[in-house]
C-alpha cells in the first residue's frame, strides 16, 4: 500500500483503538497490527501528529519502575473519527471508479 494513503489509515486506527481507552505506544502497535503491521518508527510520529492536531494528549505514569506515557482520545479525536466514517462512501467511490477503469484490462 502507498506509504501515504497507509499513515492517513493508521491514524484513525490509532483514534479507534484509544476510543476503547488510553493507551500506550507497545500496545496501540499490538492493537494495530491485526490491521495494519506498524512499527515504532511509524507509530510516533503519528502520535506526535494527532497530538499537536488535539485529537489526543498525553500523559506520564510510572508502571514497574519505569515512566510509560498514555495516550487519551480527546472530543476533537472522536469528531474527527466520525467524520472519516461519514466519508466512506466518498472512498468507496474513489475504489470504484479505479476498480473500473482497470477491469477490462
Amino acid at each position: 500500500m502507498n506509504p501515504q494513503l497507509k499513515k492517513g489509515f493508521l491514524e484513525y486506527c490509532i483514534l479507534a483503538v484509544l476510543n476503547k481507552g488510553d493507551s500506550y505506544g507497545y500496545k496501540i502497535i499490538k492493537d494495530v497490527e491485526a490491521t495494519f503491521p506498524i512499527s515504532e518508527s511509524t507509530l510516533y510520529p503519528i502520535l506526535k501528529r494527532l497530538e499537536k492536531n488535539e485529537y489526543i494528549t498525553s500523559h506520564n505514569e510510572i508502571y514497574n519502575n519505569r515512566v510509560r506515557r498514555y495516550y487519551h482520545l480527546t472530543s476533537q479525536g472522536i469528531t474527527r473519527a466520525k467524520e472519516f466514517l461519514t466519508e466512506q462512501g466518498q472512498i468507496e467511490s474513489i475504489y470504484q471508479f479505479v476498480r473500473e477503469a482497470f477491469e477490462n484490462e
